[in-house]
């Protein structure tokens, strides 16, 4: 390769290119610190490499094995990670939701997981800050949460006619909706074009209408000076003997490649930041490094995420428009009259048809397969869908340890627990229950349930206690003080809405004070 860094210790490194290293490295690199970013995938390019195409977009998500176990093991791959420059924001359908402050606030409120050790109004100037930055189309006025708008831009128009079966639903049961607060562009900004439609968003924005890191944050950081170093598996943090990190190794192409640096940030994700800080063991961290606390790997949460849907005697046309264009967040916070804490976002949520037929092929309690699967893919125009966004509790036992089975790079392969517990089974059912009243209050007919989940959390969190936590509030390890961790996995809850606005705002925020410790971090 031909390096822009090679032999020199930098000031960062930063592992992963997804919506936390993206953010890091222009903010960083933008400060004028020397930056090094290095992503397992490759670096694309929209116009030549997207394709509205279900089956060969697929390769945007981690499509390397892991093995999954529990009561409920989670699909992993395109729905919940992303292995390219960009990471998951190249493919994600671009719903750029708050946090509550009641999401901050768990243990407190609701007596269930931890607190975590910031509040929403900690974030709150990085949630504007991110909004701004690229340009998120939200309604006049959002009912929910704290922040009520206005948002950058204006929401999008027009809405799919699955968004208005939906909003006709709600209407007719008393639930508000609003139209969804995106980041894909209602009017030009920058050099790029608002969205016209094309409704493959999962796939990658080819007109890049849609926000990603890969075209946003990237670039900007580039032309500050970082430098970017795609297809490049990061293999082991190399420490020092005063336990501190000294950079990182890496592949690339076959060959074994070392960075050194004197800050390291992991922005690799839920499953591969645990794994390589585990990977990384030495006779000073022999559980793994940052690990003192025992708490790397464990509760990793996900989004319970099912779909709902209902046969219409109208066409609906499932693939028109952008995906998701109209929500509702009235079950989000707890409520006494409800069997369980905590709560869920609901989405009307398109599907393309590969999407639509390998969701009901998988449908419960009975799966769509043979004559009837053939018979509903005709069927495919008539039919409706809702997604919900559902909190899962934080729990111990779901978690991300290593296997025996090795890799290419040498690496043991992760291994994956998950189950759910008793609250997150008995909100599942009330928001599928919901979904479903919604769906026939609009005319439809429910006929298929699919089982999902969308999103990781944790496994890295974040708190006061380096006893019961693996990071500060800032990212920062309690063990290795130039040791920081900054993406989804330093969660303490997940949450009921989409998560990628508050892992920006995090980095945001890390990235300041990054910059405001400077050289004292090496200390």
């Amino acid at each position: 390769m031909k390096r822009k860094y090679e032999g020199e210790v930098v000031d960062v490194v930063i592992v992963g290119a997804g919506a936390a290293g993206g953010v890091l490295a222009k903010e960083l690199s933008e400060a004028g610190m020397s930056v090094v970013m290095l992503d397992a995938g490759p670096f694309l390019n929209p116009q030549k490499d997207f394709a509205s195409d279900e089956l060969s977009m697929q390769k945007l998500g981690w499509q390397d094995t892991r093995i999954v176990t529990g009561e409920d093991p989670l699909q992993m791959g395109h729905n919940n990670s992303g292995k390219n420059v960009g990471g998951g924001t190249v493919h994600f359908t671009g719903v750029f939701l708050r946090f509550h402050d009641s999401d901050f606030l768990a243990k407190t409120r609701d007596g269930v997981a931890d607190d975590w050790p910031i509040g929403y109004e900690d974030l709150a100037p990085y949630y504007d800050k991110i909004e701004k930055e690229i340009a998120v189309a939200g309604p006049r006025h959002f009912p929910w949460g704290n922040f009520h708008g206005p948002y950058p831009y204006p929401e999008r128009d027009r809405l799919s006619p699955n968004a208005f079966v939906f909003q006709k639903g709600c209407e007719q049961l008393g639930i508000r909706t609003a139209v969804t607060p995106l980041a894909i562009l209602s009017a030009p900004f920058e050099d790029r074009p608002p969205c016209i439609n094309r409704g493959f968003c999962n796939q990658g924005c080819m007109p890049n209408a849609k926000f990603s890191t890969l075209i946003v944050h990237i670039p900007k950081a580039m032309q500050a000076g970082a430098e970017v170093l795609a297809d490049c598996m990061v293999t082991q943090i190399i420490m020092n003997r005063d336990g501190r990190a000294e950079g990182v190794m890496f592949t690339h192409e076959g060959k074994s490649y070392e960075q050194r640096a004197r800050l390291v940030i992991l922005s690799a994700f839920v499953v591969e930041t645990p794994r390589l800080l585990l990977h990384s063991a030495n006779a000073q961290f022999p559980d793994g490094l940052a690990n003192s606390s025992g708490w790397v790997g464990k509760g990793i949460m996900t989004h319970s995420s099912h779909d709902v849907y209902a046969k219409f005697n109208e066409e609906i046309r499932l693939y028109k428009g952008t995906p998701v264009l109209a929500s509702t967040q009235d079950f989000y916070e707890t409520s006494a009259e409800r069997d369980f804490v905590r709560g869920y976002t609901l989405h009307a949520h398109g599907a393309r048809p590969v999407g639509f037929a390998k969701g009901v092929a998988r449908s419960s309690p009975v799966p769509v397969w043979g004559a009837r699967l053939r018979e509903t893919m005709w069927d495919y125009n008539y039919y409706g869908r809702i997604t919900m966004v559902g909190e899962v509790l934080p729990n111990p036992d779901n978690r991300v340890t290593l296997s025996d089975e090795k890799d290419e790079h040498g690496i043991p392969r992760a291994t994956v627990a998950f189950s759910y517990g008793d609250n997150d089974r008995r909100l599942i059912d009330h928001a599928v229950g919901t979904m479903n009243s919604i769906l026939e209050a609009a005319g439809g007919k429910p006929e298929i349930i699919v089982p999902d989940t969308a999103h990781l959390m944790g496994g890295c969190r974040m708190g006061n206690d380096p006893t019961a936590s693996v990071v500060n509030s800032y990212g920062q390890t309690h063990d290795i003080p130039n040791l920081f961790i900054c993406d989804a996995s330093i969660f303490v809850t997940s949450g009921g809405g989409n998560p990628t606005n508050t892992v920006m705002a995090l980095a945001a925020r890390t990235a300041d004070y990054i910059k405001a410790k400077g050289a004292r971090l090496e200390l």
